[in-house]
């Protein structure tokens, strides 16, 4: 029996890459971890207590790891542990795909690059239709942490660096899971991509608003929220991925401004560090 596990973290979205292929995200430090346990046998057995998981998301990712040899000798027992809500455009796929992967590469592929264990992740997202672009930006920040401004289509990260440690995420998780139409974001690419060339330069707070303000209006949430937000004290405040949650960066001790927006609608509020730490596995 071996047993190898991986911790990745979440992320917020910064600007979306539907439009244009282009995205920006920043991570958090709400995390998941996969522990992955392989005995000879066959077949592949994912225990976790969140039942809207993507079975077929963990499936196809633990293919692109593994050779057809390794998966006809091995039974693998994935157990996953989760504080991204899922659903809401916190990343939790991304999050989930790459520490699946991670804790694989360690038991099977232990010399596999970062961008090759992220391109399985990616790619499994892809084929498993849980993302349209296969969510890359995403990946990068669950996987680094830090700010990542990325082209989707290239794969390549464009733009990185740190996050202040003294900035925390509102998050709030509405109620009501309604999400207006995604495809309808491309009627906004152009100021998609001015959000994009911001963030590309490091300013990422108006890159957030202008998403913030250009997400709301097309995904069902009012745009009166993110400049309330604003005045509240957030730097910047978006609709995070396709939503509906919807994320406020603002200094530590600010927090308290911004939950009062949030508490006057129906929903939770969770309160995340920002996360610059890098992916981790371990054997067990």
């Amino acid at each position: 029996m071996v047993k190898a596990g991986a911790v990745v973290h979440g992320a917020v979205s910064l600007v979306n890459a539907i439009a244009n292929k282009k995205g920006a995200t920043l991570g958090i430090s709400l995390s998941v971890e996969a522990t992955v346990e392989t005995t000879p046998g066959k077949g592949i057995t994912i225990l976790s207590k969140n039942k809207t998981l993507s079975s077929r998301l963990i499936n196809k990712t633990i293919e692109k790891i593994l050779t057809k040899k390794d998966l006809e000798e091995n039974k693998i027992i994935v157990n996953l542990e989760s504080e991204i809500p899922t659903g809401y455009g916190l990343k939790s796929s991304s999050a989930i795909s790459s520490a699946v992967a991670l804790a694989c590469a360690k038991i099977f592929k232990p010399n596999m690059t970062d961008q090759q264990i992220l391109l399985a992740g990616v790619d499994a997202s892809i084929e498993s239709k849980v993302s349209i672009t296969g969510a890359y930006d995403d990946a990068c920040s669950c996987y680094f942490g830090g700010f990542n401004v990325t082209d989707n289509a290239k794969k390549k990260i464009i733009h990185s660096e740190k996050i202040p440690s003294n900035l925390v995420a509102v998050i709030f998780i509405p109620k009501n899971r309604k999400r207006g139409n995604v495809k309808n974001l491309k009627m906004l690419s152009s100021v998609f991509d001015n959000a994009w060339k911001l963030a590309k330069n490091s300013n990422y707070w108006e890159a957030m608003i202008i998403n913030g303000l250009a997400t709301s209006t097309i995904l069902n949430s009012d745009p009166k929220i993110i400049t309330d937000l604003l005045e509240k004290g957030a730097l910047g405040a978006s609709v995070s991925g396709n939503g509906p949650a919807i994320a406020a960066i603002v200094k530590k001790g600010n927090e308290s401004g911004v939950k009062k927006v949030f508490s006057s609608l129906e929903g939770n509020i969770i309160v995340s560090k920002v996360n610059n730490k890098k992916a981790e596995a371990y054997e067990l």
